[in-house]
């Protein structure tokens, strides 16, 4: 049997694909307020739901023992519990999920000798990383049971990011597979793009902040902040000056603001050093994509900005970062190759 065959691809574009609606999921559970519903951690009963009233109320008194419950949420009857209850569920029975759709048939086209040595490198590779992401996830619920109702901005970051590096990475393993040639590239422009790759990646985890932070409910205009300015005096408030940028919620959002003004910038002057280029149709493809959906990604982070974060709204500035790092890395493989 063919090694690194079409059904290996498929494999790895059901996880691409699966990692997206964790994420998705993940981006509604944060608005929703749902991440601490669950404070317990069972890998396998805890697949399966409450089932009957005591059980229903035996979780509740659970969360009722935690800040979330006592601080923010102490009106909150059986019902309104329930609705928070299913998305925090749904987010960790879609992650065990990803957890056997990768394994098992790895296992399989292991036993079946339908992988190159070098294609059974890189999916350890994806393995570790989707075992730590699942882990970041328990290690940031874990932060927001202790004294304050919510989660580390840090360890949101790490999760959310990690989630992007490892999906980022499956697609990466699969243009390996479906572009297999190698040719001569240019390796300055390879390498401005892979600087862009990593101010997004930059950016990715400065809107992680703002969201652990909820930054995005301050300064709600553009393109100044607050009263006609730039930037608005609540920026550089905590001493040391280095906290303004971590840990102060105006600091995070001028930053993550400011740095989509760049990274605009960055992708249209790859756009336009591309057009110099002799370039492929896929190349094509790819930089003429990078270039719609960091506009199409722009405004929706202006509106998501104006409009306070609604659900929708929130949820759709996710998904936008989510397709940008997609562009973004199937840009660096065709101009890698």
């Amino acid at each position: 049997m063919k090694k690194d065959n079409k059904k290996v691809i498929y494999w790895l574009f059901t996880g691409c694909l699966l990692i997206f609606v964790m994420v998705v999921v993940g981006g509604i559970t944060r608005l929703t307020d749902s991440g601490l519903s669950i404070s317990n951690y069972k890998l396998i009963t805890g697949t399966i739901p409450p089932i009957g009233e005591a059980a229903w109320q035996e979780a509740f008194a659970l969360y009722q023992q935690y800040p979330e419950f006592q601080k923010l949420h102490s009106h909150f009857t059986l019902e309104d519990f329930k609705s928070i209850y299913f998305w925090e569920w749904l987010h960790r029975v879609i992650g065990r999920l990803i957890g056997m759709i990768f394994i098992i048939p790895f296992l399989y086209f292991l036993a079946t000798k339908q992988l190159t040595k070098k294609t059974i490198k890189k999916c350890i590779v994806l393995l570790v990383l989707g075992g730590f992401q699942g882990f970041l996830g328990w290690y940031m619920v874990k932060s927001g049971l202790v004294d304050k109702p919510d989660v580390s901005h840090f360890r949101l970051a790490a999760h959310l990011t990690t989630a992007f590096l490892t999906f980022a990475a499956t697609l990466w393993v699969a243009l390996d597979l479906i572009f297999p040639e190698k040719k001569a590239v240019d390796k300055k422009f390879r390498n401005l793009i892979g600087i862009g790759y990593i101010l997004l990646i930059f950016q990715i985890i400065y809107g992680a902040f703002v969201a652990g932070l909820k930054a995005g409910l301050l300064h709600n205009h553009w393109p100044l902040m607050n009263e006609g300015k730039f930037m608005h005096e609540t920026v550089y408030i905590l001493h040391p000056f280095y906290k303004n940028l971590i840990e102060n919620p105006s600091g995070i959002q001028f930053i993550h603001r400011t740095v989509a003004y760049i990274v605009v910038l960055f992708i249209f002057i790859i756009w336009f050093q591309a057009k110099k280029k002799t370039t492929t149709r896929y190349q094509k493809i790819a930089i003429h994509s990078l270039l719609i959906l960091v506009g199409f990604q722009f405004l929706l982070g202006v509106l998501t900005i104006i409009y306070q974060v609604p659900l929708v709204l929130g949820v759709a500035h996710q998904i936008g970062a989510f397709f940008l790092l997609s562009a973004m890395t199937f840009t660096l493989h065709r101009y890698s190759r």
